[in-house]
């Protein structure tokens, strides 16, 4: 018998008549039964003391039917019992309901009654979940990653995976972490923001839309810079979406998550290594390779190793109007952590032609910030302009400045125009009108 021919013979014997005062149903529901019931079933699944399909529905039956005996349950309060027992049985535990819900972007599990989870831009602690123990977290970990064919143990304690969905899961377990057994996942958005969506959100202005619009038009190579959570991926694809439908585009991620709408669009994802420690493809593979496959375009989700070397030499030799993302605190910590990226990859180039050959590969660098209310705003936009006492200069066009917050915690502040770009020649020089305007 199936999960849902269960349930619905279940529901259908309870008698319709039975009720319960609305104090005890208060205190069922909000732990003394539940916790009993969980339990019960939760640690003889986790032992693996029930074998077959058929025996964890009997097993269910009959202990839902002993820890509640003497409770008079109408159907629906019976219902809400089992339907977190099947969440344990087949589907992913307590955070069953939290993958579902579409509001939330992020679960971080630091332990069995440590569950957050984030929400328009805010972490905030989910006290309605929990799971029974350690080894309910695991359990939990291990049915997400089992279909995927990954395992984690003592032996291999930390699994980094992307689901089915899209969504990207990473776990930590003892040894390596000291707290427990610890669980991230980033929920997969099938529907990534628009422009749209940016200004009405008050992410930036209209004539920093346009500007952005322009360059990505104008094939500028772009890098976009921020935080953990800050929104580079969505402004990423946001940015993507001016490119031109007759453009050969290839997008290279570790997991998939830029959905372009243009029809010549090729997805390449990394790959991580098998059980016998090979097969691993990298972010610097996928890069070497795009250059044979003739792009017009290369997007990369993020650089964080050595291909930022072959990134910045596919910029350099013809392949403009890249775009990619990177980790860091503004675009002057950007371009220094481009800088050390190169010199990782063990390339032996004096520092001062590595940020020449910077200056000439990158365009502009635009710095994308989740505020302390959770709101992104776009801080920043700056274009390179060469070098004042070889340092790499920037010069900043558009800029976000923050003057307060209001009694409820809300950012308050004022966008900034700056002076005319350097780069608006460029810009006009490939046929796009009407941008200097904005400065004039």
């Amino acid at each position: 018998m199936n999960s849902k021919n269960f349930i619905d013979e279940f529901n259908m014997s309870v008698n319709h008549d039975l009720m319960i005062d609305k104090s005890d149903y208060e205190r069922f529901k909000n732990k003394e039964l539940l916790d009993l019931l969980r339990s019960k079933i939760i640690q003889n699944l986790i032992d693996d003391n029930i074998n077959s399909q058929s025996d964890i529905e009997s097993f269910i039956r009959e202990e839902i039917d002993n820890t509640l005996e003497g409770y008079d349950l109408s159907i629906e309060q019976r219902s809400y019992i089992y339907n977190l027992i099947d969440n344990e049985v087949n589907g992913y535990g307590p955070i069953t309901e939290l993958l579902r819900d579409k509001s939330i972007t992020e679960i971080m599990v630091n332990g069995k009654d440590e569950i957050y989870i984030e929400i328009d831009g805010k972490v905030v602690k989910d006290d309605s979940v929990s799971f029974i123990n350690d080894s309910h977290i695991i359990r939990t970990i291990q049915r997400l990653i089992q279909p995927l064919g990954r395992t984690i143990d003592t032996s291999s304690p930390m699994v980094d995976a992307r689901l089915n969905d899209g969504s990207r899961l990473n776990a930590v377990i003892p040894p390596l972490s000291l707290k427990g057994p610890v669980l991230t996942i980033r929920k997969f958005k099938p529907d990534l923001a628009n422009i749209d969506d940016f200004l009405r959100s008050g992410a930036l202005t209209n004539d920093m839309a346009l500007f952005l619009q322009a360059c990505v038009k104008a094939k500028m190579n772009i890098i976009v810079c921020g935080g953990t959570g800050g929104g580079k991926t969505t402004l990423l694809n946001v940015l993507s979406s001016f490119i031109n439908d007759d453009e050969r585009i290839i997008t290279i991620e570790d997991a998939a998550e830029l959905k372009l709408h243009q029809n010549h669009v090729i997805s390449l994802e990394t790959r991580l290594t098998n059980y016998d420690g090979q097969g691993e493809v990298t972010i610097r593979d996928l890069v070497i390779n795009s250059l044979r496959m003739r792009p017009d375009r290369i997007i990369v989700g993020e650089v964080r190793g050595k291909e930022a070397f072959d990134m910045l030499q596919a910029m350099n030799t013809g392949h403009s109007g890249s775009l990619t993302t990177m980790h860091a605190n503004g675009p002057a910590d950007a371009l220094n952590r481009l800088e050390t990226l190169v010199l990782m990859a063990g390339m032996e180039i004096p520092v001062a032609a590595i940020r020449e050959y910077i200056v000439n590969a990158i365009n502009i660098v635009v710095n994308i910030s989740r505020l302390s209310d959770g709101k992104r705003k776009i801080t920043s936009i700056s274009e390179l302009v060469g070098f004042k006492e070889d340092e790499i200069k920037l010069n900043e066009i558009f800029s976000f400045d923050q003057s307060g917050l209001t009694e409820s915690g809300e950012v308050e502040g004022t966008f900034k125009t700056h002076k005319m770009p350097k780069i608006i020649d460029l810009i006009e020089s490939k046929g796009i009108k009407n941008i200097r305007s904005i400065f004039e």
